[in-house]
Order: structure tokens, then C-alpha cells, then sequence
């Protein structure tokens, strides 16, 4: 048994008119035909979404939940179908959203060469500390992933890898090295961000594991690293785009490399997604293919 969006709106017809005779009377159709809409709809999800015991119908706890869903799922179909909108969309400003960096040094040569090949479509950089970077809420139509890709429904680019770097409080007798080691790092607090970071313990072997201070934003593990309470580890391209008073960057010599994909949702939602993905892999010397 499956349903449609037209099961959809019966539903939702029904559900403001509070009576099948009614929403039948608008939507010019019979009340059997109606009726059987709403149970094919009813069906396919397992649940029964009105109650109708009574002479007025009401909806189930499942049907009110249900109906705030379909109202926004229907509307957003309605604007996409809106020949009116498709101007709009097509020329609102496609958002690269990031959790610490985007592309790091590449990155003002991806925003010179999509400006010279989209003067009149704006690409705005946005930070967004959550794991999906953005993606599900739609504050972002793409966004750079480092470290393991979470975000279902999407498909990505694996980009080239980058090497950590430690982050210091300026003065600390490690950064005055050209580079240090992951055992450097051991007998020191280690700021972590469980939601957005790029470093877990297991960076480090059993038993030789550093203690850990757990932030919740880039800005956080910034003020920590400074303040002298914490250490950290990052992507080479934090050091280009958080360059921050009291905070300097070391390469470690022996930690793996950082993986790094472009992910965006399946179907992309802004029409210029194509176009990035290919700039992005040309300006980070990519040559992955896409993957769901």
C-alpha cells in the first residue's frame, strides 16, 4: 500500500474542515471517495490519524503531529510547483556551510573564481557549529565535511586530505617547535567538540590518552586554547581561517591525515549545486566522483 501527496492533502483538507462533508464539499469530490483517501493514507502510514467516533471529527495525538509535518511539506511542494518562485530560487545566494574551515587557503580563490563565473549569483561562506553543518535545516546547500560524513540523504566528494596541526597557547614551550608528536600532546587537557570536531581520544593509543575538556563551539575551543586550559587538534585549514590572539598552530609530525568530502543533499536544494561541486573539485585539485 502506498500514498501520494494527493492523500496528503485530503487529509488535510478533512483535518480543517473537521468533517468529511465538508472537505469533500471542497474539494468536489464524493464522501466515499474521500473516506477511502483517508484510510489508504491511514494504511500506509499504520496509524489512524482522525477519530471518527464522534458526529465531529477530531484528530488523533498521531494526526496532529501528522498535520503540522504535511502542512510544511505541502507548502514547501507548492512553492517549488510556483512558476512565480522559480526566478527567486534560482537566483537566491547558494550557502558552503563549515564547521571550522572551509576550504583554508583555497578558499578566497573559490570565492574570486565564482564571482568571475557567476557575477549575479552571490556564494556566501556560513559556520554552522552542528554535525550536519547546516545540510537538514537548509542553512546550507553544501557544506565541507571533515572527518566522518553523517549526514543522511546525501551524496559527497571526497577532496584532498589535510594534515593536523596542534593549536597552542602562544608561549607554551611546544610552540616554539617546528612540529611535535601525538605523545607531545598526551600529558596535556585536549579541547574537544563532540558535535562538530575532527578529534575523538582515539586519535591517541590506550592508555596513553590525554584528559579532555569537551567545548560546544569553534569559538569556545578558541578562548580555551588561549586561556592556557587546553590544547587542541585541527585541520591544517584551521590555522588559515582561525588565526586567533594568544593561539599559534604546530604540524604533527605523526598524526594520520584529516579526510575531507563536499556533501550536499540528494536532490540538491539550490540549482547551482552542480556548478560548486565542480569548482570546488577543480580549486582543491579533487578528482573523486560523486557518491551517494
Amino acid at each position: 500500500m502506498s500514498a501520494e501527496l494527493r492523500h496528503v492533502r485530503a487529509f488535510l483538507a478533512i483535518a480543517d474542515a473537521g468533517t468529511i462533508t465538508g472537505a469533500a464539499r471542497a474539494l468536489g469530490i464524493g464522501q466515499p471517495a474521500l473516506s477511502r483517501t483517508l484510510a489508504r493514507l491511514e494504511g500506509h502510514l499504520g496509524v489512524r490519524l482522525v477519530d471518527r467516533s464522534t458526529h465531529h471529527l477530531a484528530l488523533t495525538a498521531a494526526g496532529a503531529a501528522f498535520r503540522e509535518r504535511a502542512r510544511r511539506v505541502v507548502a514547501e511542494v507548492d512553492a517549488v510547483l510556483d512558476p512565480a518562485r522559480l526566478t527567486e530560487w534560482t537566483t537566491a545566494p547558494l550557502r558552503l556551510g563549515y564547521a571550522w574551515s572551509a576550504l583554508g587557503e583555497q578558499t578566497p580563490e573559490l570565492l574570486r573564481r565564482w564571482r568571475a563565473a557567476r557575477p549575479g549569483l552571490p556564494l556566501e561562506l556560513v559556520q554552522i557549529d552542528t554535525a550536519d553543518v547546516g545540510l537538514a535545516d537548509g542553512r546550507a546547500h553544501a557544506a565541507v565535511v571533515r572527518g566522518r560524513v553523517r549526514v543522511p540523504g546525501t551524496r559527497s566528494v571526497r577532496l584532498p586530505d589535510e594534515r593536523r596541526v596542534a593549536a597552542l597557547p602562544e608561549g607554551d614551550e611546544l610552540a616554539a617547535r617546528p612540529s611535535v608528536l601525538l605523545a607531545d600532546l598526551a600529558a596535556r587537557t585536549v579541547a574537544l567538540n563532540d558535535e562538530t570536531g575532527t578529534t575523538t581520544p582515539g586519535l591517541w593509543p590506550a592508555g596513553a590518552r590525554p584528559s579532555v575538556s569537551w567545548v560546544g563551539s569553534t569559538a569556545e575551543w578558541l578562548v580555551a586554547i588561549a586561556s592556557g586550559r587546553a590544547v587542541g587538534v585541527t585541520a591544517a585549514a584551521t590555522a588559515v581561517l582561525h588565526r586567533f590572539p594568544g593561539v599559534a598552530y604546530v604540524p604533527i609530525a605523526d598524526a594520520p591525515p584529516l579526510p575531507v568530502h563536499l556533501v550536499w543533499p540528494d536532490p540538491p536544494t539550490h540549482p547551482a549545486v552542480p556548478e560548486l561541486v565542480a569548482l570546488v573539485q577543480r580549486v582543491s585539485g579533487a578528482e573523486d566522483t560523486p557518491r551517494g
